[in-house]
């Protein structure tokens, strides 16, 4: 049913249409606090909806063939960003079961034991063992305030809690950012874990399974609130550090958080244009058509779990772009 419905929303050649779907972790099994996280089960559904309904093509080849206007009809390419250790343990198996390929975004300064900042909130939330947690002796760097009390005593207060403390550091430099988690995991009593990120081995096997590899900056910072030579930095660096690793070239891109005009700007498109890469994603919703900036493709994964919703979102994701 759904392979004849998208058929018209998303034609081969100059009218056609790429969907991309975006993808941060794959769990092993559901998690309690983030029910709606991706797991195994969940995405081996996926794969085998997307094997079924559409055309899954390499990203760098999506790209290509759009601008080209030679998309073959239903098209569709998988991203994930960050890095985490469970794309090589969860995702890959399940890709090379269904024969899909796929691009995996990495920050750079993770690999190896690294942690993202949010994980590092998620974690000392998850690993406290008191009801409350009491962030009162945490100062926001402008002075405003404090990061509060949080009941943490149920799953939903939990995620209730990471919501909130998430949403008052997001937008700070990196510096800020590390330090104040840091000071977070101590009030926690909590040592978080440090194999959340992939070694440098395992991008190396990602990519000797014959996937993508693609450049996600080194810290993940917000784009648009640093300097255009601090930007420039973070995205050169982390590029140069996948191609030694690699040793290829990395000809692909994706902004860290990814909303245009909030997470990057301008300045940081034209950035990733003058570094040479060949195609950058965001996280608007949406899907490319011929004319879409290829340095601004949109990615969308709908979050339902049957078949049956998960294809009506995903066809409406076209049907309005």
């Amino acid at each position: 049913m759904f392979k004849t419905l998208l058929k018209p929303l998303s034609p081969a050649g100059a009218r056609g249409r790429l969907s991309v779907l975006i993808f941060h972790r794959v769990l092993p099994k559901p998690d309690p606090i983030f029910p709606g996280e991706v797991d195994a089960t969940t995405f081996d559904a996926i794969c085998q909806w997307m094997k079924s309904w559409c055309n899954v093509l390499p990203l760098d080849l999506a790209a290509r063939q759009l601008q080209d206007r030679t998309l073959p009809e239903r098209a569709v390419a998988i991203t994930f960003d960050d890095g985490y250790a469970d794309n090589r343990t969860q995702a890959q198996p399940i890709l090379a079961r269904h024969g899909l390929p796929a691009t995996f975004f990495i920050a750079t300064d993770f690999l190896d034991g690294g942690r993202m900042w949010n994980d590092t909130v998620i974690e000392s939330v998850r690993g406290c063992r008191a009801a409350q947690l009491d962030l009162r002796s945490v100062a926001k760097p402008d002075g405003s305030g404090d990061l509060g009390l949080h009941t943490i005593a149920s799953p939903t207060d939990k995620r209730n809690a990471i919501g909130a403390i998430i949403g008052q550091i997001k937008y700070l430099p990196v510096a800020q950012r590390h330090a104040l988690t840091t000071q977070i995991a101590d009030c926690a009593e909590v040592q978080p874990p440090t194999d959340l990120m992939m070694t440098s081995q395992q991008v190396r096997e990602l990519r000797q399974a014959g996937l993508q590899i693609g450049a996600h900056t080194r810290t993940h910072p917000i784009l648009a609130t640093l300097s255009a030579d601090a930007a420039r930095a973070e995205i050169a660096e982390s590029r140069l550090q996948l191609e030694q690793l690699l040793g290829e070239r990395v000809g692909l891109f994706a902004y860290p958080n990814g909303k245009p005009g909030t997470d990057y700007s301008p300045e940081s498109v034209q950035i990733v244009r003058d570094l040479g890469f060949d195609a950058a994603v965001a996280t608007a919703w949406g899907a490319s058509r011929t004319g879409t900036d290829p340095f601004q493709i949109p990615r969308f994964t709908p979050w339902d779990r049957s078949k049956l919703r998960f294809g009506a979102r995903f066809a409406g994701n076209l049907w309005k772009t």
